[in-house]
């Protein structure tokens, strides 16, 4: 399903789609197209992107390809989203620890959907750390 979504190939590419958007909250997912845990959230994000264009704008970007921002952002894990609002890295608690990024596939559209409208109304009146409208700290139930 990643074809249905931009890639970003390039480094500048990337850096273009956050600089230049300051209406909307750019949510990027690096990762690789082959990866299953990519795969299922690109099957996600492709199934929404339509509804929530008016306030945000999803693009994948290939960890090997540019492997610009690895060490950067951190990005270890086989797929991460981070979310962006006027050039300034937007964190979202979501009882995980870790702020910066999401490093699961969510399965239910309508959750990830409660996440980008959450950080887009943060992000608007200047928050650079918003809650999650749910806690995933419960997320593995052992």
């Amino acid at each position: 399903m990643s074809y249905l979504l931009p890639h970003l190939d390039f480094g500048w590419a990337v850096d273009q789609a956050i600089l230049g958007e300051e209406e909307r909250v750019v949510a990027v997912r690096f990762g690789h197209d082959w990866d299953e845990t990519c795969m299922q959230m690109d099957e996600v994000l492709a199934s929404f992107a339509e509804t929530i264009k008016n306030f945000a704008v999803i693009y994948l970007v290939d960890i090997t390809e540019i492997p610009d921002f690895n060490t950067m952002y951190e990005l270890y894990d086989p797929c991460t989203i981070m979310f962006f609002f006027r050039n300034k890295h937007i964190m979202i608690d979501l009882g995980t620890g870790n702020n910066n990024k999401i490093n699961w596939a969510l399965k239910d559209n309508q959750e990830f959907i409660n996440i980008v409208e959450t950080v887009y109304r943060g992000a608007r009146k200047g928050r650079g750390l918003v809650i999650s409208p749910k806690d995933y700290s419960t997320k593995y139930r052992y």
